[in-house]
């Protein structure tokens, strides 16, 4: 199967999912995860029609923003320590990955622009991963407001690899009902519209309880290393 094949199947699977729940398919943006990837395969992606890359390692994104042209926008989708944020704040056009003050204030003073952030989101309660607890979420984006660098235009989340439809529609649906519990505050620093969530083994599920972002890898590029 090629990249294109590939993309279309995905893009079918959204259309379905966006029927079933009276949605627009052109609302859902497919993120090529390409950390798996080299830099050939990455432009093919591109040429193929993929307008939104993510890598979730510094040395990763920034070798992949050098090598790869196209008009493409650039997610880092990773944990990003704060000592690696002016490494990547000049490129990068979304950060998936906001989940404390510390790196919202080294992000506000690292650059003269607004950056697009996802407040990460650690929905499932699991240990293992990252992200603000859901009770913490509007406090927290209540704080980010004096910084002015700062937009948070979602939330994003990370869902258990497993097979229990149930669950995963549950840990989205919450991520919805927060998500729009944010965007009723109407604050100017957070209209919080976007919904980072779904990858190759969930994104239908997804897409039918809100997903705006989907972040794809395998399933959409392959797997090289």
């Amino acid at each position: 199967m090629t990249i294109s094949n590939n993309l279309q199947m995905i893009k079918d699977d959204i259309a379905e999912a966006c029927q079933k729940t009276n949605r627009d398919p052109e609302k859902v943006s497919i993120i090529a995860v390409t950390k798996y990837v080299s830099v050939e395969t990455t432009q093919k992606a591109v040429e193929a029609g993929i307008k939104h890359l993510g890598e979730n390692r510094d040395g990763g994104f920034l070798h992949k923003y050098e090598h790869v042209s196209g008009d493409v926008q650039w997610h880092f989708i990773g944990t990003l320590q704060s000592r690696k944020v002016k490494s990547i704040i000049d490129q990068v056009d979304y950060i998936h990955s906001l989940d404390r003050m510390s790196l919202v204030k080294e992000i506000n003073k690292r650059t003269n622009r607004k950056i697009k952030c996802f407040a990460q989101v650690n929905a499932s309660g699991e240990e293992s991963k990252h992200g603000l607890d859901p009770e913490e979420v509007v406090a927290f984006i209540k704080n980010v407001a004096k910084y002015e660098n700062v937009e948070v235009v979602g939330l994003m989340t990370m869902a258990p690899f497993i097979s229990d439809e149930e669950r995963l529609r549950n840990i989205f649906r919450t991520m919805r009902v927060l998500k729009e519990e944010v965007q009723a505050l109407g604050l100017s620093h957070a209209p919080c519209t976007e919904l980072s969530m779904g990858m190759s083994n969930d994104y239908k599920i997804a897409v039918e309880e809100g997903a705006t972002f989907v972040r794809i890898g395998t399933s959409l590029v392959g797997k090289e290393f």
